[in-house]
């Protein structure tokens, strides 16, 4: 971990808190390259009733519109949850070279936890992969929002 994950990770953050407070779960995701930020997304699915409205994939549709092409080539993506099955295809088929992440997700973790997408042998491309980044904080940020959310529905 170095100063410039923990740099971007701390937005990706402050985006995931922002999808929290308009209700979401608080997931927060940053594309870089050239150390300039050239995409953010938070989780939407609920607010746009669209289930591909993940903060990964808002953020490569941002990140993709900034360059002007769908190949997000030398980038690195930040997200604070690790990411499903359809983030990381689509990380793969977007060629995102780098991946750092925060919280593991046991229930659909597709970068190493309960799948490997996005290093699979079997694919074109492979991401390179940082986990646990400012883990810690991401983590209780969603064990929080799913411990009121299990409260207010009893």
């Amino acid at each position: 971990m170095n100063s410039t994950d923990l740099q971007y990770m701390s937005r990706a953050l402050e985006l995931a808190r922002f999808a929290e407070a308009n209700g979401e779960v608080p997931v927060g995701a940053v594309i870089v390259k050239d150390n300039q930020i050239i995409g953010e997304g938070w989780n939407q699915p609920i607010t746009t009733h669209d289930p591909s409205a993940h903060a990964e994939m808002l953020a490569m549709r941002a990140a993709a519109k900034s360059l002007g092409n769908y190949r997000l080539l030398d980038t690195t993506l930040y997200v604070t949850l690790e990411p499903c099955a359809m983030c990381a295809g689509a990380m793969v088929h977007a060629r995102i070279k780098r991946l750092v992440y925060a919280a593991t997700d046991p229930r659909a973790g597709a970068a190493g936890t309960l799948f490997n997408i996005v290093q699979h042998d079997a694919l074109n491309h492979r991401v390179e992969v940082t986990g646990g980044v400012l883990e810690e904080e991401c983590a209780a940020l969603l064990r929080n929002f799913f411990r009121t959310r299990r409260i207010s529905k009893s």
